[in-house]
């Protein structure tokens, strides 16, 4: 049974403050969207450090459909189930050709939590509410009760942290580009998405949630997150769905996906930004790259949807934020009967346009490239219904924190671009920087 709570609007970053050290505590900001969600103290939860193969997901699948769920009318679109992290290193639990690669980090491959409470935010209606499933073994509610609790100190303005500094000189990254280029050349790939990482340390007093709290703010995008795990805090302003699953009337689930490809950062005057709109999306080498990533995707959906199903109902449209143009393309497709959303990630998981295509080539390719594990950046973070909806963001434009044993925060970012046949060395750095400069800005107050 689902109790469903009306309670007084607030805004769902700030209501998020109290939470902010709840182990698994979740904050899903749909900024400039429809949809914001709170959750905390899960009645289960599924870590796994390094996961083996597509089973690890099979326990989460087993207990969502043991759970007694029916969808109230005008329910918001996750009103419980299972949220949080897959690391982009889970991708070679589905693919066995790659092997382990790098040594992990402290980021586990799997932390999920199953909520039986949460906060919706409706940004539409200004209105909230608190909603709580009465599931066998589920705890009593104590969301409301945590979320009022102390507010912590306001953030002033300055810097929240040191330099972030860059942890690969420009002429490396501009060497690895090249040498993908080579390979791009080569016939081993059409495309290899590789990044860059930058490193900071918080100052003594300051927060995650500082730092997500004056990005969301500075910088909206539609799957802004903030996700604490024991000794870890994930911030993200991604603006790219990575899949979507929901429910039709007639009872088909329909999958969507919407990969972004082709960057141009925003003009400092009217002319200058439309002019670099109009760069973007007559750019034969980044419409090339985003109709790449269209045909990789659409190949892993027809693995587990309907044959003559995968639709592109938008090509290669110019979506515009806070910082960057992108190039943005949907895909859609009808699930074939008996599949539901734990096939749909095993099939397309981690996403085509961080990844490079194909997929397992050019994942080695970023091994060779990176050295290190990207532990969250560019997995994802999802939530997962009972009833098979679904709704999962790609984890880029994402900061990565970890507690220091002396006390305090480090953390790290990564920034990157997709590499093709015609990709400059030099232009490509630039795109890192562009892509990165709402997070520098963050952190150094600016």
């Amino acid at each position: 049974m689902l109790t469903r709570t009306p309670i007084a609007w607030r805004d769902p970053v700030a209501a998020f403050a109290p939470l902010k050290d709840q182990p698994f505590a979740l904050l899903l900001h749909g900024a400039g969207g429809r949809w914001s969600y709170i959750c905390a103290q899960p009645m289960r939860t599924l870590l796994i450090e390094a996961a083996e193969d597509a089973r690890d997901l099979e326990a989460a699948r087993r207990t969502l459909s043991s759970l007694p769920f029916e969808r109230p009318p005008g329910a918001p679109p996750f009103c419980g189930g299972w949220a949080g992290l897959l690391s982009y290193e889970y991708g070679r639990a589905l693919l066995p050709k790659l092997g382990r690669g790098a040594e992990r980090g402290p980021w586990p491959d799997i932390a999920l939590g199953l909520y039986h409470e949460l906060i919706a935010f409706d940004h539409e209606t200004q209105a909230a509410e608190h909603l709580h499933w009465d599931w066998p073994g589920a705890p009593a509610p104590l969301l409301l009760q945590l979320a009022a609790g102390p507010l912590p100190p306001q953030d002033a303005t300055g810097p929240l942290s040191t330099p972030a500094v860059n942890c690969i000189q420009k002429q490396d990254y501009e060497s690895r580009v090249a040498r993908t280029v080579s390979y791009v050349h080569a016939g081993d790939c059409f495309q290899a998405n590789i990044s860059q990482r930058s490193n900071f340390t918080l100052l003594d007093g300051k927060h995650p949630y500082m730092l997500a709290a004056r990005l969301f703010a500075a910088s909206k995008a539609p799957f802004s997150a903030c996700f604490r795990l024991p000794g870890l805090a994930l911030v993200s302003n991604s603006p790219e769905r990575f899949l979507q699953i929901r429910r039709e009337p007639d009872g088909r689930l329909k999958a969507r996906t919407q990969p972004i490809k082709g960057t141009r950062p925003r003009g400092k005057t009217p002319q200058e930004d439309e002019a670099l709109a109009a760069e973007l999306t007559s750019s034969p080498k980044d419409l090339a790259e985003n109709l790449m990533i269209v045909d990789l995707m659409r190949n892993d959906l027809s693995r587990v949807c309907v044959p003559g199903s995968v639709k592109v109902p938008e090509l290669q449209a110019l979506h515009s934020y806070a910082n960057v143009h992108h190039l943005v393309s949907t895909i859609e497709a009808e699930l074939q009967p008996g599949r539901d959303a734990f096939d749909v990630i095993a099939a397309a998981f981690p996403g085509g346009s961080v990844t490079g295509a194909p997929k397992i080539r050019a994942m080695q390719i970023i091994e060779e490239m990176e050295d290190e594990a990207r532990g969250p950046y560019c997995g994802s973070l999802i939530w997962m219904a009972p009833d098979g909806a679904m709704d999962s963001s790609i984890l880029i434009r994402t900061i990565a924190l970890e507690e220091r044993a002396e006390g305090g925060w480090a953390g790290h970012f990564r920034s990157g671009g997709g590499i093709v046949a015609d990709s400059d060395p030099q232009a490509e750095y630039a795109e890192t920087l562009d892509k990165a400069r709402a997070i520098r800005a963050a952190l150094e107050g600016e």
